[in-house]
């Protein structure tokens, strides 16, 4: 898999259910991380203390680099740059990053950069709420049980006390959401992604006789 962020706790916030979830259900899975901005700061080490506890048994590769919060679309080339390096990793078989339409600035420039490096692999694009108003109606759903949903929002505020003091930031924003995303797919709590491409592959059926 593949993790991008414009900000430590983009990542947690928009996809940690799912990441949770899928990297129990796959142990030892290769997960690399390249995020914007934060580097060098207390916001890296919690970052990477988060990761580490909401990727469980997952081989992490982590890049935090040190663009100016807020300030990234004057950073073009080395946020560029930094994707293309990743891309050279190898092929994810996962993308999580922002979604395009979001309105932060950041998040949005990092959104319209992934397809210019990865034009052919799976992104999910996550949801963080916040003041702007700029959701979207998913076309993505991953459902989660009451205790998962629980432990990301108890992992969110145990390795982000520096985003503690944000209105957004707090228990009833996160599992409110995910209550409405739950609704939408017959579940009663789940993650929502948005998928601006998705090519579909038909596998033979195993065991049916093909002249039956």
């Amino acid at each position: 898999m593949l993790l991008l962020g414009a900000h430590c706790d983009d990542i947690a916030i928009g996809a940690g259910g799912a990441l949770l979830e899928l990297c129990r259900a796959h142990p030892g899975v290769i997960v690399s991380v390249l995020i914007l901005t934060g580097g060098g700061s207390l916001r890296e080490e919690e970052e990477r203390a988060a990761l580490a506890a909401f990727c469980p048994g997952a081989k992490l590769e982590i890049a935090v680099l040190d663009l100016p919060d807020g300030r990234v679309p004057t950073r073009w080339e080395r946020a560029k740059h930094a994707l293309e390096e990743m891309r050279d990793l190898g092929e994810p078989d996962l993308i999580f990053a922002p979604s395009p339409h979001d309105a932060h600035q950041d998040h949005r420039t990092l959104a319209r950069l992934v397809p210019t490096a990865f034009r052919d692999h799976l992104t999910l694009g996550y949801e963080i709420l916040k003041w702007e108003g700029d959701l979207a109606q998913p076309t993505a759903y991953l459902p989660l049980s009451e205790p998962v949903l629980r432990e990301k929002i108890v992992k969110l505020h145990e390795h982000y006390g520096s985003q503690r003091d944000r209105t957004w930031f707090d228990e009833e924003a996160f599992s409110g959401l995910a209550r409405v995303r739950g609704v939408q797919c017959h579940a009663r709590y789940a993650e929502a992604f948005n998928v601006s491409k998705l090519v579909l592959g038909v596998a033979p059926l195993l065991g049916l006789d093909p002249m039956g």
